[in-house]
Formats: C-alpha cells, sequence, structure tokens
C-alpha cells in the first residue's frame, strides 16, 4: 500500500450493515471532536463519497447529509437518500470495486459555514449483497473465486458472498522477529478490529514512526510470486487474521503445494495484527490454537502480509 491520506482520529467507523432497499446502504459512525470528546446530541454536517480502486480513488458518488447524533455520539445515516453532489449511487457497478468510504465531517454542522475538519476512509469489505445483484444479475450465484487459490500475488483466504472481493494472504512470512512498532508510548486512539488498510495507514503515518510490521507489509511487493507485482499489501486486523484461521486448512495446503520453493507456509506461532489494544499494546493472533491476545508494541513477533480484491 504506497497511498496515504491525512487520517484524524476523531471519528471511529463502526459498522456497515447490509442495504435496506436495493438502492440505500445503512451506516453508522462515532463524532469526536478534536479533543477526543464525543459529540453528543448535536446536529453536524457530513459529506459522504464512495471512492473506486484505492483509500484515494476516484469518487463515483458524493453525497451531503445534515444529522443528528445522539447522547453516545453515534450518528445514523443512510447512504443514498442524502442531497447528490455528483455521480449516482444506484448505478454504481459494484462489480468493479474494491470500494472505500470516505467521511467528512463538520461536527459544527447547523452553524451555516460547513468546514470539514474530520476526515476518516474505511474499505467496503463486503458489497450488499441485494446492491450486488442489482448490478450483476445472474452471474452473482456463480463465484468467481475461492478459498485456497493461487490468485493476486497470493493465496486467497476468504471470500464474501459474491465470490468477486475477498482477502489475500501473502506467500511468505515477512518477519519472524519484528516490533510492533518503533513508537510504543503513544497511542493511536483507534480499535479498528476489522479495516487494516486503516490501522495500516494510521500504524505508519505516527508521528516518529520509522519501523513496524505494518510498514513491512506497506513497503512489500509480490514479485516472482503469482501472475501479476502488487504493492496494496498491508497488515491485517485481528478480525481479518481470525478469517485467514477459519480457513486454515485450504490456504496452508495451497501454500505447501504452490510449488514455489521460496514460499513459506504459515507458521504455529504468533502473528502481529493492525489492530491497537491501547497505549502500549497491540493484539496478536495466535496459529497455534487460533485466538487473540495482546503484548507489548515492542515485542517481535511474525508478520504476515494481506490484500483486499
Amino acid at each position: 500500500m504506497k497511498q496515504f491520506f491525512t487520517f484524524l482520529v476523531a471519528i471511529l467507523i463502526s459498522t456497515i450493515v447490509l442495504a435496506q432497499s436495493p438502492d440505500l446502504m445503512s451506516y453508522q459512525a462515532v463524532i469526536r471532536n478534536s479533543s477526543n470528546a464525543l459529540v453528543s446530541n448535536t446536529q453536524v454536517a457530513m459529506q459522504i463519497s464512495i471512492l473506486q480502486g484505492s483509500l484515494s480513488g476516484v469518487p463515483v458518488y458524493v453525497e451531503t447529509q445534515t444529522p443528528y447524533t445522539n447522547e453516545n455520539g453515534l450518528v445514523s445515516i443512510q447512504i443514498g437518500s442524502g442531497t447528490q453532489v455528483s455521480g449516482n449511487f444506484s448505478a454504481i457497478n459494484w462489480a468493479s470495486g474494491p470500494y472505500f468510504i470516505k467521511t467528512e465531517t463538520d461536527p459544527n454542522g447547523s452553524n451555516g459555514g460547513i468546514q470539514y475538519t474530520i476526515t476518516g476512509t474505511s474499505q467496503l469489505m463486503s458489497v450488499p449483497y441485494a446492491l450486488y445483484a442489482k448490478a450483476a444479475g445472474s452471474t452473482a450465484s456463480t463465484p468467481a473465486h475461492y478459498v485456497g487459490e493461487l490468485y493476486g500475488g497470493g493465496v486467497v483466504a476468504w471470500v464474501d458472498n459474491t465470490g468477486l472481493h475477498g482477502l489475500i494472504v501473502s506467500m511468505l512470512d515477512l518477519s519472524t522477529a519484528q516490533s510492533w512498532s518503533n513508537v510504543t508510548g503513544t497511542a493511536l486512539n483507534t480499535t479498528n478490529d476489522w479495516s487494516g488498510t486503516t490501522n495500516t495507514t494510521a500504524i505508519t503515518g505516527q508521528s516518529g514512526h520509522t519501523t513496524s510490521a505494518a510498514k513491512l507489509c506497506a513497503d512489500y511487493t509480490n514479485a516472482n510470486y503469482g501472475t501479476g507485482t502488487f504493492s496494496d499489501w498491508y497488515l491485517p486486523s485481528v478480525a481479518e487474521l481470525n478469517q485467514i484461521w477459519n480457513n486454515f486448512y485450504e490456504v496452508q495446503k495451497a501454500l505447501t503445494n504452490d510449488g514455489n520453493t521460496a514460499t513459506t507456509p504459515l507458521v504455529r506461532t504468533y502473528y502481529w495484527s493492525s489492530t491497537e489494544y491501547y497505549t502500549y499494546e497491540a493484539w496478536f493472533y495466535s496459529f497455534f490454537y487460533g485466538y487473540s491476545y495482546t503484548y507489548g508494541k515492542y515485542y517481535t513477533l511474525y508478520v504476515r502480509a494481506v490484500r483486499a480484491f
């Protein structure tokens, strides 16, 4: 992953759920101000963009909304129902992803002069089925990719219900002894357990950062492994590592039998995730027994990269 963007930790992306209708997508976020305090019971202004291809990709749809937060700072909106700025939400070809949701927020949305001061971008990992089926028609029932497939510079470790989007694990370990980050005493204030792309950008963009497990993944290119060379790798979140564990048999079989002598199968050991626990610790995933726990950021563990398609 070579792209970078301004990441302000005043917003926490919470969840994206299945579409309520073929042309709407529910979305929730917790709004915090620059002091990390909840913005409660307040009207905010938001600009929502659907980006295609990458974190800094081309916006295929942009809209604005002015919702109210609740007492917990939670705002709930339906993307596709706002004031259209550009593009057509119902015309998005979800089969041509990956897609990313970018939110820009003004916590003082009722003041008349809109100034977006909070920005967050996260990948839409699973396209709502109703939206994809509308665009793809009958092809949605025929998966294009499968777990254990050698594809995209690595091995497919998870696919969504369309078979067109999923997660690829690298063909080798990038390190057997790498600390989570050289920055061990400063919190990122992000506990994103599913979006490794968001976490990797936050880690590598942290003030004082020079080395990290995330940087190894962001700098990785898969030359000589599979068809095509890719540079959009990142350190998986704890949930993404759990998906790899859930499909351990298929992934390990593919890594063991791919015919490339330089390939390294997954090791029964601890792998760093990109998910921070708190200021001094981050989550790792155990490939001994399939569980996650936390270690100090200065500990050195194994590193494996993933990329999304």
